[in-house]
């Protein structure tokens, strides 16, 4: 099993969803609204009056068999909409209870 941490621009939220729901990816953690930056470019996302935007993040894990289709999913959202922000990062999970 894989955890996936998706921190994504707030617009993202419903499409994200969606991904998860079609490729059978039942149970996640969202964190509601977050605030930060990218590493790399794009605005921040502070929710102040000189940066309004604000991020959000989600929390799911996965099976091995469907971590790369959901991360190519992902992908692909991040890509049609590049100014608004998304990000996966992947986790092996060795224990649950």
């Amino acid at each position: 099993m894989q955890a996936i941490f998706i921190a994504f621009d707030q617009a993202h939220y419903e499409a994200i969803i969606e991904v998860l729901d079609r490729n059978g990816c039942r149970g996640f953690t969202s964190f509601g609204e977050t605030q930060g930056r990218g590493s790399v470019k794009g605005d921040p996302h502070y929710g102040s009056h000189a940066w309004p935007a604000l991020g959000g993040a989600i929390m799911t894990i996965v099976e091995d068999s469907k971590l790369d289709t959901v991360l190519q999913k992902l992908r692909q959202l991040d890509e049609s909409k590049p100014l608004l922000g998304l990000r996966a990062f992947v986790w092996t999970i060795t224990q649950t209870i």
